[in-house]
């Protein structure tokens, strides 16, 4: 046994580093298995290779050696009475035991799978592949399935001898140890109460098990009350000892660890975040993402799949996709960081009705974004944006951004950065900025498609992950029949921007001042003192009639109140909250920011790009690695 071991670690030393190559066993069929930098091919013999199977080392999960010998032995099954009648019958012990395990093998093969009436258990006896193969190794690695899915699957070679199995686990384990990018330790948080509440089952049944089977440490928090897991990564949490962080909930707890992790990285970094044009630094530990919300955009937007396992297949495989980040701020304090959507108007309002309902579920916002789509109420503001000039692409260019994407990829020389970062800060009172004022529906800002199940495109289906830009989109005011067009082209492959009251600009960085909030110097001065004069006037014809008026008025509002008793009833709220039909003045909405509002309406936005990372690579739009041959 020495020397063979000595003779085995010699042909290490002298085959190349992680090249194999041998016929091996697969479902009794003989195999060319080759082992190449990088890939992992099998193909059945005397066939050609772009017949078999290629796989990225990369991909694999794990390798594990089994003993087909332990793991094939005959179990006791219903037939055993059958079986020891058949035996006592033989008067040779020796002749006896072997006549009653064959024929125990063959009737339990055929009986026992199809069920027995005294012991009510399906059993299934399984069989050794090939006597001469007592040795095997299984291969798990990761499949492609439907619509972005990943899924696992295991291969087993038989080997004839012990010590070339030994030498492919070996080999493989090898390979998967030099993977830089694979995380060893993770931090997991768990929201129990988010979407249906299967937070923990979901990660027990199918996230542990995955993590296991990669030899990924975890260490697990159950999130008590709100902005735990952010106080936790801000303040005790050693990230030192950590890989990554991994989330399983929905957006909310995907942006709780968001914060906290870039909230910590300034804060050991010495960076202020709450100047607004302070440059923030990126954070160093990638986040995953487990699935288990209500809507879960951001997954969805990044991986392509709401799927658990999926998200934990590209955790495991250690992928890393980068991802702008955007700063909220009043004045010189900070409110928030987003990632997905920035909405004012008619997302603001959906919000802050749907907190009222928390108690419907996922439900909430379907009612109140019926609610609000019947109240149609418009916003009076001025928007003031930077375009991005010096960007690939336009947000009307229908490319999405996919694995690999060029526009996310593409950096600028760092001397170009710098005097672009010189002339923001000395235009910015000048014409480098663009403002747009007028009555608007919805004001929305989005850092990604925020694509998901109910919208597959999304908000902006071009909007890109990691370019260092927003999509900022103005919905001007219209009919309610215009506004639902909008709406529907969301759900639908046609162009939602191709309408005569909605504009959308890439942009570096945007303020937003509500029409109640502005000031003289951004409003104009003639404007308001024409206002202010008409107003005078109106309260002066007012007071006249109604001098002259009274007693009709009394009386007109006794027939009214009469007569409209009814319709109040069934409109009631719709009709107060509608400008038109009370004549109430314009009052301010709410930002919603990512499922969170915002406490003020006057706010400046800046878009950091590649901030975060995450365990993602992108939606992908072809299967990797499809008829690669590795060369010999």
């Amino acid at each position: 046994m020495e020397k063979e071991d000595k003779e085995d670690k010699k042909e290490d030393d002298q085959r190349p580093a992680g090249l194999l190559s041998s016929q091996l066993l697969l479902k009794r069929s003989v195999y060319e298995v080759s082992l190449h930098p990088g890939v992992l091919t099998w193909t059945r013999a005397h066939l050609p290779s772009r017949l078999g199977h290629t796989v990225p080392v990369s991909e694999v999960i794990s390798v594990r050696e089994l003993e087909v010998a332990s793991s094939t032995s005959i179990s006791p099954c219903s037939c055993t009475s059958m079986c020891s009648t058949t035996t006592s019958s033989d008067s040779s012990p020796s002749r006896s035991s072997t006549t009653g395990t064959s024929m125990c093998t063959s009737r339990c093969t055929s009986r026992c799978t199809s069920g027995a009436k005294g012991s009510r258990r399906w059993q299934k006896i399984p069989q050794r592949d090939d006597e001469d193969s007592p040795h095997a190794f299984t291969v798990s690695y990761v499949q492609r399935a439907r619509r972005a899915a990943w899924r696992l699957r295991d291969v087993t070679f038989l080997c004839a001898d012990a010590a070339l199995c030994g030498r492919w686990v070996r080999t493989l384990t090898e390979q998967l140890s030099a993977l830089a990018q694979r995380p060893r330790r993770l931090l997991v948080y768990i929201n129990p109460l988010s979407g249906k509440r299967h937070g923990e089952r979901i990660y027990r049944h199918k996230v542990a098990p995955l993590f296991s089977r990669a030899n990924i440490s975890t260490s697990v928090i159950v999130t008590q009350h709100a902005n735990h897991a952010r106080d936790h990564l801000r303040t005790e949490a050693e990230l030192q000892n950590y890989d990554g962080v991994v989330c399983v909930g929905g957006d909310g707890m995907f942006s709780e660890v968001m914060h906290g992790l870039v909230l910590r990285t300034q804060r050991d970094q010495g960076r202020d975040h709450h100047h607004p044009d302070q440059d923030l630094a990126q954070t160093g530990l990638r986040i995953g993402i487990i699935p288990a919300g209500s809507t879960d955009c951001i997954c969805f937007a990044t991986v392509g799949a709401n799927d658990p396992v999926t998200s934990s297949l590209h955790i495991i495989v250690g992928d890393c996709q980068p991802m702008d980040v955007c700063s909220v701020h009043h004045g010189d304090a900070f409110l928030r960081y987003s990632v997905s959507l920035l909405g004012y108007g008619f997302y603001g309002d959906v919000l802050s009705d749907s907190e009222r309902r928390r108690w419907m579920g996922p439900a909430r916002y379907d009612v109140s974004g019926v609610k609000k789509f019947l109240s149609h109420r418009y916003y009076e503001g001025t928007v003031s944006y930077l375009p991005a000039s010096d960007v690939l692409g336009t947000p009307r260019d229908r490319a999405p951004c996919r694995t690999g994407c060029v526009v996310c990829q593409y950096n600028r020389p760092l001397e170009e950065e710098k005097e672009e970062k010189l002339k923001m800060e000395e235009s910015h009172e000048g014409l480098a900025w663009r403002s747009v004022r007028g009555k608007f529906l919805a004001i929305n800002a989005v850092s990604m498609s925020c694509a998901c199940p109910r919208s597959p495109q999304g908000l902006s289906p071009a909007a890109h992950l990691a370019d260092g830009t927003t999509d900022l989109i103005l919905v001007r005011k219209a009919s309610r029949l215009a506004f639902l067009r909008h709406l529907l082209r969301h759900t639908s492959k046609d162009d939602q921007f191709d309408l005569g009251f909605v504009e959308v600009h890439r942009v570096r960085r945007f303020r937003f001042t509500p029409r109640f909030c502005q000031s003289d110097s951004e409003l104009d001065l003639q404007e308001l003192l024409q206002e202010k004069e008409q107003k005078e006037v109106q309260q002066k014809e007012v007071q006249q009639k109604e001098v002259q008026q009274k007693e009709a008025q009394q009386k007109e509002a006794q027939q009214k109140e009469v007569a409209g008793s009814q319709a109040r009833r069934i409109l009631g709220q719709l009709c107060r909250e509608h400008p038109a039909c009370c004549r109430s003045p314009p009052c301010a909405s709410c930002w919603n920011c990512d499922g969170e509002i915002l406490p003020h309406a006057d706010i400046q936005v800046r878009a950091h790009r590649q901030l975060i990372r995450l365990f993602a690579r992108g939606i992908e739009e072809t299967p990797v690695f499809d008829d690669i041959i590795p060369p010999i």
